[in-house]
């Protein structure tokens, strides 16, 4: 590599597993448009802009054409100017029009109302509409402001079931702009996708047909997550042509410190090395951890490592810090006073926070659309270095013995089910509040709503259509992160804030009493968990222990949806039920994983309809494996593997995937695998398994082979959440079997 950078040096020792040169990229550019409104033209003139990058002015055309779209190009390439200019323009000509912006975070937010204000485009009144909103400027926002900034949660039960005082606002309203859509995924994506379908039908009710416009990271299916998320078509703008500078990709592994055990230095420590050499060169750095924790104690590691005038130039960033305190270390970053920040991805998101040198990511986000956004922040001013430090996760472990299934790859599809009845009903019992619903509906909500609610005792038919029937609110009854609306809560005793909701189907195995809850990376130890109120109660927790629940799973295939013969066997998608009683749980050690205690729980069982991919292998393929226990212990440990890998071809966590493996089903009458959605009535992640399961099958061969470790560890077969304690797991037999699919293709 002939690179001449001051870093260079760092780059050398036995944890670099791969590196590469990406190189640099020129602008495409294309003149402003000249129908654009003299009072915007001259904003951007002011802001130093005289030209487009060719996907903006692509976005304006369309847009002027009419019709939805979705702007998707990669970090820092200007999709924000992309969606303000069409909105702008038409404000700026008619200000009684209206527009709604909706963000998935009140920073982000904040931060776009920041950057209007700076456009000083004349006649735009922007404001900000959340749950921070004073009760008493809220009337004022509604009558006064032409761009309203906001999120799906307020839109839900602050604004659609309260339309009566919003009539001028969707009267007049010609744009919604949907900001980082790649986050609605997943179940939150589908509550989202129904409660923007609720607001296309309100505005035709208020004789408005808005365009929306949505921005997203690089996902493999753009225009199919913009429809499924709005119910209607969208054009694609992608063609990134904002310039990008030269970088450095390092792929970072920590040293094996136990090979038979697996267990590696901490990676934490590795990233702090890394940083503080790069701060102390004067390289602009930003480091991404998964958790607040995390991200505070790489901060402390560097400081360690710094002499003092240095020190002063770090800080770490994160949720749970003030806005003000937020606000002042954007400030610092973008003004070149701070060298270093540690953060968790609360800084991941579009928040402008200037020209880095370098990033670093501790741990493999999850996706590599999130990798791509944090990667992103780095080499805007000269040759970057974009750096990720492996956890001994499989996913991560997979990356460094296969960078190029990491730095090859298309970024994953990102995938929801708004029409999963668990979801879709209380946003039908919601639409039939604000409004009676009626066969002309189904061009907005879809036929299932119209099906459902046929089917719901709380609404009556009348000649209008079908109407609520009940006395409360129904959107409040309906979280958008959950499909279940018997949800625990989980409560904070120190503070008493809630922290957030947790499905039945799941509250058991996770907040339990005694169980460690994590809540955006922090530990809390449960005390409490209250099954009549639905409350799990809380408080924060800093031993060096965690919990592993212990469970007994049976499932039952409900209804074969899809079945084909695939690298030969017979694979099948479909509903199962999946019936589940936590028994026990275990303390585990964090740095070794070694139990040391094993407590007995008696809980309900809980049952609960999802979706699954299931296979049968053929008796050839498990020759030589055919005896128990390596039978059943090959078969899990396949299970744990795949189920680890499965994010990598659909956007969620491996906390969202269950499975089971059993030697005979009862239903089969063979060895049969199941993974399953880990949300009652699934939200499509079995599915995009059933539809890639040749190459899902090929990489998880590829991670069991490439492991170092003899009999399998938490960077392979061991998984976190394993209901039988990771007992009786075969690392040669799942390899053995996967290799033979493979090779059945």
């Amino acid at each position: 590599m002939t690179v001449t950078v001051p870093w260079l040096d760092l780059l050398e020792g036995e944890e670099l597993a791969y590196t590469t040169l990406e190189p640099p990229r020129a602008p495409r550019t294309e003149p402003v448009p000249g129908d654009l409104h003299p009072r915007v033209r001259e904003a951007l003139a002011a802001r130093g802009i005289e030209s487009l990058f060719a996907h903006q002015r692509e976005a304006w055309e369309r847009a002027q054409l009419g019709g939805n779209l979705i702007v998707t190009t990669g970090t820092a390439s200007g999709k924000t100017l992309a969606f303000n200019l069409p909105v702008l323009d038409a404000l700026a000509t008619e200000p009684k029009r209206r527009a709604l912006y909706l963000y998935p975070t009140k920073a982000l937010a904040q931060d776009q109302l920041r950057a209007l204000g700076e456009l000083k485009v004349p006649r735009i009144r922007a404001a900000i509409y959340d749950g921070d909103t004073p009760s008493e400027r809220r009337w004022q926002v509604r009558k006064w402001a032409n761009l309203i900034l906001t999120n799906p949660d307020m839109l839900h039960v602050g604004v659609l079931p309260h339309h009566d005082r919003w009539a001028d606002v969707l009267h007049n309203l010609a744009y919604v702009v949907v900001d980082e859509a790649h986050v609605y995924r997943g179940v939150f994506g589908s509550h989202v996708a129904n409660v923007l379908r609720r607001l296309r039908r309100l505005a035709r009710v208020y004789g408005a047909e808005p365009q929306f416009l949505l921005a997203s990271a690089t996902i493999a299916n753009p225009g199919e997550l913009a429809e499924s998320l709005l119910g209607a078509p969208a054009t694609v703008i992608g063609g990134d042509a904002a310039p990008r500078a030269e970088r450095t990709i390092a792929l970072w592994n920590p040293p094996l410190l136990d090979e038979e055990l697996g267990l590696r230095a901490s990676p934490l420590g590795d990233a702090s090395r890394l940083m503080a050499g790069l701060v102390t060169r004067g390289q602009r750095t930003i480091c991404f951890a998964k958790s607040r924790k995390a991200a505070e104690l790489v901060h402390r590691f560097t400081v360690e490592r710094v002499d003092g005038e240095t020190a002063k130039r770090l800080a770490p960033y994160r949720a749970g810090y003030t806005p003000q305190q937020r606000r002042a270390i954007e400030r610092r970053l973008v003004e070149g006073e701070l060298l270093g920040v540690s953060a968790t991805d609360a800084l991941e998101l579009g928040i402008d926070i200037g020209l880095l040198d370098a990033a670093i990511c501790v741990g493999f986000p999850g996706t590599v659309a999130s990798l791509r956004q944090q990667w992103g922040r780095a080499g805007r001013r000269g040759h970057g270095l974009a750096v990720l430090v492996a956890s001994e996760d499989a996913l991560d472990q997979f990356f460094m013995r296969e960078p190029e299934a990491l730095l090859g790859r298309r970024v994953e599809a990102a995938i929801l089910d708004h029409a999963n009845p668990r979801v879709l009903d209380g946003h039908v019992r919601a639409a039939a509040f604000e409004a009676p619903l009626d066969d002309a509906d189904r061009n907005a909500l879809g036929d299932e709503a119209l099906e459902r609610a046929t089917l719901l005792p709380e609404l009556k038919r009348t000649k209008a259509g079908f109407v609520w029937a009940g006395k409360d609110y129904p959107a409040a009854r309906t979280p958008l992160r959950s499909t279940d609306a018997e949800s625990f809560t989980v409560v904070d005793s120190s503070t008493g804030a809630l922290l957030g909701v947790v499905e039945r189907s799941r509250a058991y195995s996770t907040v339990h009493q005694g169980a460690i809850y994590l809540h955006l990376g922090e530990p809390y130890l449960v005390q409490e968990l209250d099954l009549v109120t639905r409350t799990a109660v809380v408080h924060p927790f800093t031993g060096d222990w965690y919990t592993q629940a212990k469970k007994e799973t049976t499932t039952q295939i409900e209804e074969t949806l899809r079945a084909e013969r695939r690298l030969g066997l017979e694979l099948s998608f479909g509903r199962v039920s999946v019936t589940e009683q936590v028994v026990a749980y275990q303390k585990k050690g964090i740095r070794d994983q070694a139990a040391f205690e094993t407590v007995p729980l008696d809980l309900p069982e809980t049952t609960f309809e999802t979706e699954a991919v299931w296979y049968v292998p053929e008796p050839a393929q498990l020759e030589g494996l055919e005896q128990m226990p390596a039978l059943l212990s090959s078969l899990h440990a396949a299970e744990h593997s795949m189920i680890a890998l499965l994010p990598l071809w659909a956007m969620c966590d491996r906390w969202d995937i269950g499975g089971l493996s059993t030697n005979i089903h009862f239903q089969t009458g063979r060895p049969t695998v199941f993974i399953y959605d880990g949300h009652a009535g699934g939200v499509g992640i079995a599915e995009r398994g059933f539809e890639v399961f040749e190459g899902w099958v090929a990489d998880t061969a590829a991670l069991l082979r490439g492991c170092p470790c003899t009999d399998g560890c938490p960077s392979c077969v061991q998984s976190p959440k394993c209901g039988n304690l990771n007992e009786y797991l075969d690392k040669r037999g799942a390899l053995t079997l996967l290799e033979r699919m493979s090779n059945s293709a």
